[in-house]
């Protein structure tokens, strides 16, 4: 038919409606999309905003264990048999999430290939950051690892500029996410800034300074 065109299927347009099985939540700072021990039967894909990732111990101790970003889905441990929530999710500023049904998402996973596709690669970009992640734990000093976590939340590395920290990320977070203390995070983030490394200004700003640092090992950037 005259005037009838066809659009390329996107996949995130699946993700950013409405539909059968597929909610749009809209959070604000601190709100809570699950909590440890919740059932689990949703997946959730961030379209704006971070997400904090918080496990505890048998001990009762706290970690962070994740911030996560637009792009990102999380809650998928349904789909690979876990009934109950094993983490707690916290929005840590104003979010867009879509909250899609595992039978939803199932249907979706087989019927649209391109959707598929993106949720794969989503799964294999992960299991080499937890690779990552473990590696950098093992054989880094704890300034090093925060070096590299700043340079992961400024999104380094990825399409576009690098992106502006945000302050609601404090450094008692970043003390969690690497295994250090705030005081040693607080040392490491004014060493930074003095070697012109970082910028503060309301936000964390990363220079690419900091990232040839990391990479090439300079003196700045000590190991235990």
């Amino acid at each position: 038919m005259a005037g009838r065109t066809n659009t390329p299927y996107d996949p995130r347009d699946f993700l950013a409606n409405v539909g059968e099985g597929k909610t749009i939540l809209e959070l604000g700072k601190g709100d809570v999309i699950f909590t440890l021990g919740d059932e689990a039967n949703t997946i959730f894909y961030i379209q704006k905003g971070r997400v904090k990732v918080v496990v505890v111990s048998e001990q009762g101790k706290e970690a962070v264990v994740g911030i996560l970003v637009p792009g990102q889905f999380f809650g998928e441990g349904c789909m690979n048999g876990h009934s109950l929530r094993i983490a707690t999710t916290t929005a840590i500023e104003s979010c867009l999430i879509t909250a899609i049904t595992k039978s939803a998402m199932l249907a979706a996973l087989r019927d649209q290939p391109k959707f598929s596709e993106l949720f794969m690669s989503y799964l294999l970009t992960r299991n080499s950051r937890i690779e990552e992640d473990l590696i950098d734990q093992l054989f880094n000093s704890s300034e090093k690892r925060l070096a590299r976590l700043l340079l992961l939340l400024a999104n380094f590395g990825k399409e576009g500029s690098p992106q502006l920290i945000s302050p609601n990320i404090s450094q008692e977070t970043l003390a969690e996410m690497i295994g250090t203390t705030r005081s040693r995070v607080s040392f490491f983030m004014n060493k930074f800034r003095k070697l012109g490394l970082i910028n503060y200004n309301g936000k964390i700003e990363v220079n690419s300074s900091l990232l040839n640092a990391v990479l090439y090992d300079k003196p700045e950037i000590q190991r235990d």
